[in-house]
C-alpha cells in the first residue's frame, strides 16, 4: 500500500524531466485489494507449506490456552469445547499485539489497522486518529491513493520518542507536499453515525469532521485476554507479559517473545527473540536477547529511519556529544524543483568517538539504514565514517562527508562551539 500510494507524486515530477502527457490515471481499489490478497496468500503458503512443514512442525489450527504450566488446551471456541490437550515441557507465548481503542461513544463505528486492509471500498474521506507510525503511515497511504485525509493527534507533534529534528521535518513535509489536514492537540470525544452512512467525529473542543471512515491508531495492547495465564501463575503487567533477558516469564518453563512482551514492537525483533530463545533452549548456546542499536523505519514519505540514541537521549546518557547535521534537496527532487528535502543526522560520543545515533529522513531511508546499522552495531567511530569513501552521486554519501559538527553538548548542555 505504501508503494502504491507513492506513484502519484512520482508521476507528478515527470514533467520536470521532460515527459509530457503523463498522469497518475485512476486508482482501482478493488484490483489492488485482489492483488494484495493474492500476495498474502502466497506468503502464507510459503511459511506454512515450505518453512514450517519442511522443518517438521505440526500445525494445529485453533485457539490455544494454558491449563497449568505444562498443558495447552486447543479449542475452536475459546476453551468452551476442548478438542485437544497438549502436554509439554516448555511453552512459548508469541500471540503478538492487538489494536487498542479508546472508550468513547460511537467507538464501535471505527476501524483499526486490522480492518483497513480488507475494506471493500476506498473511503473518499477518512479520519486517522493517533500519532505513532501506524497512524502516520496510513494517513499518507490513503492521501496518496486519493482519499481526503484528516490526521488527529492529541499531542503537540506526532512520533513521540523519535528524534525531534526528524519529527519537525516530517511535519513540514506533510504540510508542504501532502493534502493531509494535520490537527494537533485534537482528540475525538464521540463518533456519530449519520443516517446516510457517513460518520461525524466530534472532538473534545467541539469541532466536527464528517467522513466515511475513522481509523483508530491509538496504541496496541498484548493479545493475552483469553490465554488463561492465571492457571499457570504467569504474571502480567496490564495486558503485556514481563520477561527477562532470556524471554523467560516468572514461570521457569514459560517464555514469551514479540509484541506481547512490550519490548520493541517490530517483526525482526520478535524473530531475533524467538531465534535466541531456541538457541538457548535447544542449541546449547547462551544467547540473551540484544535490544541495543535496533534500526527501524517509518514508511512515510519521506521515510524516517533511525538507529541508536536521539539527540536528547544521547545528551542525557553520554553528556559530551557532537551532532553532525545536513539538510538538502536531493538531486531527484532538485531537477523538477520539488520542495522535498532530506535531513541526515549523526550523533557521536565525544569520549569514544563512537557513533551512537544516526537518523535519516529521505527517500529509501530504510534501505540506506540497513547498511549503516551494521556499522553502528559493530561500534563504528566517526573516524570510520570519515575514512569511508562515498558513492557519488547519492544522497547517502553525505553520511561520510560530514566533517564539521553542527554543535556540541558538554555535560549535557548544548553549546555551539567548544
Amino acid at each position: 500500500m505504501v508503494f502504491a500510494s507513492r506513484y502519484p507524486n512520482m508521476i507528478k515530477e515527470t514533467s520536470g524531466y521532460g515527459w509530457t502527457g503523463a498522469g497518475p490515471g485512476t486508482f482501482d481499489w478493488g484490483s489492488f485489494m485482489e492483488a494484495k490478497d493474492a500476495e498474502i496468500t502466497r506468503l502464507n503458503n510459503v511459511y506454512q507449506n515450505f518453512v514450517l512443514k519442511n522443518a517438521g512442525v505440526e500445525i494445529i489450527e485453533g485457539f490455544g490456552m494454558l491449563n497449568g504450566p505444562n498443558q495447552v488446551d486447543v479449542s475452536t471456541d475459546y476453551g468452551k469445547t476442548v478438542s485437544k490437550s497438549l502436554k509439554t515441557k516448555n511453552i512459548v507465548i508469541a500471540v503478538g499485539g492487538w489494536p487498542n481503542k479508546p472508550d468513547i461513544p460511537g467507538i464501535e463505528h471505527t476501524i483499526t489497522s486490522n480492518e483497513i486492509f480488507y475494506l471493500p471500498e476506498q473511503p473518499k474521506r477518512i479520519v486517522c486518529v493517533g500519532g505513532g507510525y501506524i497512524a502516520l503511515e496510513f494517513a499518507q497511504i490513503m492521501d496518496g491513493l486519493g482519499s481526503d485525509v484528516t490526521l488527529m493527534y492529541r499531542g503537540d507533534l506526532f512520533l513521540r520518542g523519535f528524534d525531534q529534528d526528524m519529527r519537525n521535518l516530517l511535519r513540514d513535509e506533510l504540510q508542504q507536499n501532502s493534502g493531509i489536514d494535520l490537527q494537533f492537540n485534537t482528540n475525538p470525544a464521540e463518533i456519530i453515525k449519520n443516517a446516510d452512512g457517513t460518520l461525524t467525529v466530534v472532538t473534545e473542543s467541539g469541532n466536527k469532521v464528517v467522513c466515511d471512515c475513522v481509523l483508530m491508531a491509538t496504541g496496541r495492547k498484548g493479545n493475552t485476554g483469553k490465554l488463561n495465564l492465571e492457571s499457570a501463575g504467569v504474571e502480567t503487567k496490564g495486558s503485556f507479559i514481563p520477561v527477562n533477558e532470556y524471554s523467560k516469564t516468572n514461570i521457569d518453563n514459560i517464555y514469551a517473545v514479540g509484541d506481547v512482551t512490550d519490548r520493541i514492537a517490530l517483526t525482526p525483533v520478535a524473530l531475533m527473540e524467538g531465534h535466541r530463545l531456541a538457541d538457548t533452549l535447544f542449541g546449547g548456546m547462551d544467547r540473551p536477547v540484544d535490544h541495543e542499536y535496533v534500526a527501524s523505519t517509518v514508511f512515510t514519505t519521506p521515510e524516517l529511519a533511525t538507529i541508536g540514541y536521539t539527540e536528547e537521549e544521547a545528551a542525557a546518557k553520554f553528556k559530551d556529544i557532537s551532532v553532525f547535521k545536513t539538510k538538502f534537496r536531493p538531486m531527484a527532487h532538485s531537477f523538477p524543483k520539488s520542495e522535498t528535502y532530506t535531513l541526515f543526522k549523526v550523533i557521536v560520543d565525544a569520549a569514544t568517538d563512537k557513533v551512537v545515533g544516526v537518523h535519516l529522513a529521505t527517500d529509501g531511508a530504510g534501505e540506506v539504514m540497513q547498511g549503516v546499522a551494521i556499522a553502528v552495531k559493530m561500534g563504528a567511530t566517526k573516524a570510520d565514517f570519515d575514512n569511508t569513501i562515498g558513492i557519488h552521486p547519492t544522497s547517502a554519501e553525505e553520511l561520510v562527508t560530514l566533517r564539521t559538527p553542527s554543535y556540541h553538548y558538554r555535560n549535557g548542555v548544548k553549546v555551539e562551539k567548544d
